[in-house]
């Protein structure tokens, strides 16, 4: 009754919220995704997707069917697993930056666990420079997270323009000193801000600090100030500050960084897999 093929297609829309970037995740035609999802449909005789004002959501239906769904995908890559050999097993410490989770990590790591049922992966959320620190006392095996311009550590993965953004520009810049929503230190979007500022002679203050992107976001969304952030990863309900209202921020570098001496098995698998998916999901940023 339920062909893997399309259930792999409807597992990814659900995560992506998106025809587009399901296809782009599978390396698949959007239509073929499409198809995949029409034919799941009429072979349960249900409506399993719906589209809101800003994605694809699943109906009651679908909800009901996505665990069935990832369950028979998990059992489909637990027997690849065994009989191609690659029984990956051990423990692996993935650090990744905050700004990151909300937005492509579940994308990112179900996959994964799925195909290596074997790997105990523990997983870090934290400002990127406070990951690095970590790192360099033993405690991460794998870090993805940003650097500046110019820093040589870690794997490229993709590069990102980083932008202004508020509830309602024009509010929050009518009056001075500029109201500012940001990280705590160390963080990387925070200083190209500020330096960004200074170099324009732009009066700041800070409004609100929180080390959660949801508790930032929350904050630029009752209108409290500005709020600098990846493109991408822009939360709904912010818009973007124009270019000639604002300094031009510089672009971040998402990289992958290793541990020296860490499992290189486990770390090149995860490595792989990331680049991999999140490449494609960059390049459509």
């Amino acid at each position: 009754m339920l062909d893997l093929t399309q259930l792999r297609s409807f597992v990814a829309v659900e995560q992506m919220g998106s025809f587009t970037l399901a296809a782009e995740r599978l390396g698949l035609g959007q239509s073929t995704v499409s198809q995949h999802i029409q034919r799941l449909e009429s072979a349960v005789g249900r409506r399993l997707l719906a589209r809101d004002t800003h994605k694809v959501v699943l109906t009651t239906d679908g909800e009901a069917l996505l665990s069935h769904a990832r369950a028979m995908l998990a059992i489909e890559a637990q027997v690849q697993s065994q009989f191609k050999g690659q029984n990956l097993r051990g423990n692996l410490r993935l650090g990744v930056s905050e700004d990151f989770v909300t937005s492509q990590l579940p994308a990112v790591l179900e996959d994964f666990v799925r195909s290596h049922p074997s790997v105990d992966l523990e997983l870090t959320v934290a400002l990127s420079g406070t990951l690095y620190e970590m790192q360099d006392n033993g405690e991460i095996d794998l870090v993805l997270a940003k650097r500046r311009l110019g820093d040589a550590r870690g794997r490229l993965v993709y590069r990102e323009p980083l932008v202004w953004l508020a509830r309602d520009p024009d509010h929050v810049l009518s009056g001075r000193p500029l109201p500012l929503i940001a990280f705590p230190p160390p963080s990387v979007t925070r200083s190209i801000a500020l330096e960004a500022l200074g170099r324009s002679q732009i009066a700041w203050r800070i409004v609100c600090t929180c080390g959660s992107l949801s508790g930032l976001t929350a904050a630029a969304r009752a209108g409290m100030g500005v709020l600098v952030q990846p493109r991408s990863m822009a939360p709904s309900g912010l818009k973007e500050v124009g270019r000639d209202r604002l300094p031009i921020l510089e672009d971040v570098e998402f990289v992958l960084v290793p541990r020296k001496g860490a499992d290189q098995a486990l770390v090149s698998a995860l490595s792989e897999d990331i680049l991999g998916k999140v490449r494609r999901l960059g390049s459509s940023a």
